[in-house]
């Protein structure tokens, strides 16, 4: 079979089930007791990427992201999307905390794909195409066997594939 069969590797998420994971913490957090006219609030921006959070202590502030990855959880979105790194920065009362969501591998991030592939599978090929690892070879059962490797690996970014041909 001379045909090479391939996919690509991205770090991306649905945004559609961004939006519902994001919708579904703020009905939890409206209708949870202990949040009760705290001004707990939790928006989501899909243009600029970023969930903000306010609560009005750090306790509460951890709790909402608690919930918010829970959520993530039900809806499949991988937790390594949110960058929870952020400070958090306070001022009359109010305690806030903006996470960015992680979207897209760079050059280095790129490169530790493709050396993880090329020490396991020497006859996959891999090629960095901008924000995408296109992985080819010659049997599905090593496309497989790359997918597997991928997601068991140790990764501090979220991968998935996409362009199965």
């Amino acid at each position: 079979m001379a045909k090479d069969f391939s996919f690509d590797v991205v770090s991306e998420y649905d945004a559609a089930e961004m939006l519902n994971a994001t919708d579904q913490a703020k009905r939890e957090l409206a209708t949870r007791y202990d949040f009760q006219g705290t001004g707990a609030k939790l928006e989501y921006d899909k243009d600029k990427a970023i969930i903000s959070i306010e609560a009005n202590s750090e306790l509460k502030l951890e709790t909402i992201v608690d919930v918010l990855e829970s959520k993530f959880l039900k809806r499949n979105i991988d937790l390594r999307c949110l960058d929870k790194t952020a400070e958090i920065t306070s001022g009359n009362m109010i305690y806030k905390k903006v996470l960015p969501l992680i979207k897209g591998l760079d050059q280095d991030k790129a490169k530790k794909i493709t050396k993880l592939i090329r020490d396991e599978y020497p006859k996959v090929k891999s090629q960095i195409q901008g924000e995408a690892v296109r992985v080819s070879a010659g049997s599905k059962d090593d496309l497989q066997g790359v997918m597997q490797l991928l997601r068991g690996a140790e990764l501090d970014f979220p991968v998935s594939f996409t362009n199965y041909r």
